[in-house]
């Protein structure tokens, strides 16, 4: 049984429970304001897609030449499947530029191939907090609550993503299952 990823749930859901003010500013508010404002609208998983890639793209510019290079590496890395360089290269993002979310979001991605799940669970709640729009991180956030027994903390990370994306794949089918679990079947 492990104890401690159980506890630092906790303590993560506790922290997110209601949305955090940024830390950092999110990059090119104007452009991701138009592009959440569209993706509200899209009416099916296939026409989301465009849209989460074009903010996906937005979030990774870290407004660093240095940076932006490190993560491009760090893509390419764990792309070919060298994880420890791609750690290595994250890890670097983050230090080098703590408060850009997605470098962080990134560093969690090894952190959960890696099975640290601890680590990863304060990547993603980095993220989060840095990048409050960060529907994809939250649904992974929410995942790893739902896995340590956690079921209320993961239900209110997935309402909130999928409040900023109506079609995230996969988060509707654990928002209704978790709704069952934790708030019962109505009569």
């Amino acid at each position: 049984m492990r104890f401690a990823p159980a506890i630092l749930a906790s303590l993560v859901s506790a922290a997110l429970a209601a949305p955090a003010k940024p830390v950092a500013h999110p990059p090119a508010k104007p452009v991701l304001d138009t592009l959440f404002a569209q993706l509200a609208k899209a009416g099916s998983p296939d026409d989301a897609k465009p849209i989460e890639d074009q903010i996906f793209a937005v979030f990774a510019q870290s407004g660093s030449p240095s940076v932006d290079l490190l993560m491009t590496r760090g893509a390419a890395a764990m792309g070919g499947g060298d994880t420890d360089t791609a750690k290595k290269l994250f890890v670097s993002v983050t230090s080098i530029a703590p408060n850009f979310a997605e470098g962080w979001h990134q560093r969690a991605q090894i952190e959960q191939q890696e099975d640290q799940d601890e680590a990863a669970m304060l990547s993603l709640q980095k993220a989060i907090t840095l990048n409050p729009r960060q529907f994809e991180a939250m649904s992974e956030l929410g995942d790893l609550l739902e896995d340590y027994g956690n079921k209320p903390g993961a239900l209110k990370l997935y309402r909130r993503a999928l409040a900023l994306d109506p079609q995230l794949d996969g988060a509707a089918k654990h928002l209704r299952e978790l709704e069952k679990d934790v708030e019962g079947q109505g009569i």
